[in-house]
C-alpha cells in the first residue's frame, strides 16, 4: 500500500501527542513467543524498538528464549521437562540456559538492533547482580524466585543513550545461576525502574472473554476486575500467571501494563502511538 506525502504527514502528526506523552519515560518491553521465532517478525520488532528510542522513549527490552533453550537441550540429548509452565532446571541445564539467554539470544538481538541504526548493550540479571534470586521450588531445581532487583546498571545504560537488552537469568550470594520466568522478571524490573509502561508481547490478541472469539477482546482491565474474571473463567490456564505478573507490576508502581499480540507486525507502535491501541490494558 502506497501513501501520499500528505498521508504520511497526517500519520506523523497523529502520533505526536503520544510521542510527547512518552518522551523520556521508561517503557519496558517483554519480548517472547512467535515474535521471537519468526525472522521477519523479529526484524519488525527490533525496528520498532529503534524507532521508539529515536523519538525519545527510554526503551528497555527484556527477553526470554524458551524455544532456543529447548533446541540446545535436544541437541545435547537432554529432555525438556515442564511443571506448571516452568522448565525443570538442574545444575547442568542452568548452564545451558545461561549460555543461550545471556549469550546467543541476547547478542543476536543487540546485533539486530545495531543493523537498524540503534545502539544496544546486552545485559543479564547476573551483571552487577541485577537480579538476586533464591530457589523457587526444589522440585523445579534452579528456577529462581526474585528477591531483589538493582536497576542501577540499566539506568546507567539508558543515561548513556543505549537500549538495554536484558536476559532473564539471575544469581545468588553463593554464585548459583537461576533460570527466571521472563514475565516475572519483566514485572519486577519495570517496577524497580518506576516504568511508565510495561508491554508484554504474547501469542494471543490480549485477554478474551471467549478464547475462541478474537473479537471478544477486553480492552481495559482494572485490578478489581482480575479476581472477578478469574472466578468467571475468563482468566484461566496460561493467562493466569501472565495476568498475575501484570497486576504485580502495577503493585510495584508501573502506571500501565499491556498484553499485546506479538504476531501482529508493528504491534508495539500501534499500542503506544495510536488512539485505538491493539491489546488489553491493565490499570489500577
Amino acid at each position: 500500500m502506497e501513501f501520499t506525502n500528505a498521508q504520511r504527514a497526517k500519520i506523523l502528526v497523529q502520533a505526536l501527542p503520544y510521542i510527547e506523552k512518552y518522551h523520556n519515560k521508561i517503557v519496558v518491553v517483554k519480548y517472547g513467543g512467535n515474535a521471537m521465532i519468526d525472522p521477519e517478525l523479529k526484524k519488525s520488532v527490533m525496528r520498532d524498538i529503534v524507532l521508539l528510542h529515536l523519538v525519545g522513549l527510554r526503551v528497555v527490552l527484556i527477553h526470554g528464549g524458551g524455544p532456543e533453550i529447548s533446541g540446545l537441550l535436544k541437541l545435547v540429548g537432554k529432555e525438556s521437562e515442564f511443571v506448571n509452565g516452568l522448565r525443570v532446571t538442574d545444575e547442568e541445564t542452568a548452564e545451558y540456559v545461561q549460555m543461550v539467554l545471556a549469550g546467543k539470544v541476547n547478542k543476536s538481538l543487540v546485533n539486530l538492533i545495531g543493523t537498524y541504526g540503534g545502539k544496544a548493550i546486552g545485559l543479564s540479571g547476573i551483571d552487577g547482580q541485577m537480579l538476586k534470586a533464591t530457589m523457587q521450588d526444589e522440585a523445579l531445581g534452579f528456577v529462581g524466585a526474585i528477591q531483589k532487583v538493582d536497576p542501577q546498571m540499566i539506568l546507567d545504560v539508558l543515561d548513556k543513550g543505549y537500549i538495554p537488552v536484558v536476559s532473564t537469568v539471575a544469581c545468588d550470594a553463593e554464585g548459583n545461576v537461576y533460570n527466571v520466568n521472563a514475565d516475572t522478571a519483566a514485572a519486577e524490573i519495570a517496577g524497580a525502574l518506576g516504568a511508565e509502561t510495561l508491554i508484554s508481547m504474547t501469542d494471543i490478541a490480549g485477554l478474551l472473554r471467549d478464547v475462541k472469539d478474537p473479537d471478544s477482546l477486553i480492552k481495559t482491565v482494572t485490578m478489581a476486575d482480575v479476581e472477578k474474571y478469574k472466578a468467571e473463567g475468563i482468566i484461566q490456564g496460561g493467562m493466569i500467571p501472565k495476568v498475575d505478573c501484570c497486576v504485580h507490576a502495577l503493585h510495584c508502581g508501573v502506571h500501565k501494563v499491556f498484553i499485546i499480540d506479538g504476531r501482529v507486525p508493528h504491534s508495539i507502535i500501534i499500542e503506544i502511538l495510536t488512539d485505538e491501541g491493539l491489546g488489553t490494558m491493565f490499570i489500577k
